[in-house]
């Protein structure tokens, strides 16, 4: 009972303390005038000025566009403007990478037969199925049947597939490589393949295997063609001679 008597008595005066702090002014008190207003009679410094906007080109003009009225006598407004329509990004801002693709193959290929040999347009072209021989600088020619053709621009490559030795092999090229000296067809496809990638060959069921028969067949038709010329240039040189000797 004591201590609870002599607890009250210190309770009550931190109460009271507690008020008298909460209560006491500020030494300097500010009202809402001195925060408002400037205190010192310095110059203000102008705000800085607002950039340029940037110049928005005008919205095309629009022209009006009237119908021809059914009843003459009742004419009805028909007139509505008409815009003309906005052009696309890629007619004003061509793509960077096409364009540089465009102009190296302009310059490794200026007559444009290697775009036409590869062109899904021409109907010559060359197809997937078809075996092909590509010649290099280094090494000998490397024949096979054409698996797929990749069309990136400049970077456009051909898969051949062929065995060597009994061991099937393939080689991708690059279609405008500098390193390649020409790309003849041996043999086409007789029916069009329906995929675009013939993977599916590299299956010993589907495996066309050695192309080496293709490729001499190939060799001796384009002898006879060449003999032929060769033969009568021959014959019409030892004709010319007689005829000296005469």
């Amino acid at each position: 009972m004591l201590t609870q008597s002599a607890r009250r008595p210190l309770g009550a005066w931190k109460s009271v303390l507690r008020r008298a702090c909460q209560q006491r002014p500020m030494p300097f008190p500010r009202t809402m005038a001195t925060e408002t207003t400037p205190t010192t009679t310095s110059a203000v410094e102008p705000p800085p000025p607002m950039p340029a906007a940037t110049s928005i080109p005008p919205p095309p003009k629009p022209y009006m566009h009237s119908l021809k009225p059914q009843t003459p006598k009742a004419p009805t407004r028909s007139r509505f403007a008409v815009y003309p329509r906005v052009p696309s990004s890629k007619t004003i801002t061509p793509e960077p990478l096409s364009s540089y693709h465009a102009q190296q193959i302009r310059r490794l290929d200026p007559k444009g037969l290697r775009s036409a040999l590869f062109s899904k347009a021409s109907r010559d072209s060359v197809k997937p199925g078809d075996v092909l021989q590509v010649t290099t600088r280094r090494g000998e020619p490397f024949a096979g049947v054409c698996l797929s053709i990749r069309r990136a621009g400049v970077d456009t490559a051909i898969l051949l597939r062929n065995h060597l030795t009994k061991v099937g092999v393939e080689m991708w090229y690059k279609v405008y490589s500098p390193n390649v000296l020409g790309i003849e067809i041996v043999w086409r496809r007789p029916k069009r393949a329906r995929r675009a990638r013939l993977t599916y060959m590299r299956q010993p069921k589907h495996d066309m295997g050695n192309v080496d028969h293709l490729v001499a067949a190939w060799r001796r038709t384009r002898n006879v063609f060449s003999s032929k010329g060769r033969a009568g240039n021959k014959g019409a040189a030892a004709a010319a001679g007689k005829g000296g000797k005469r």
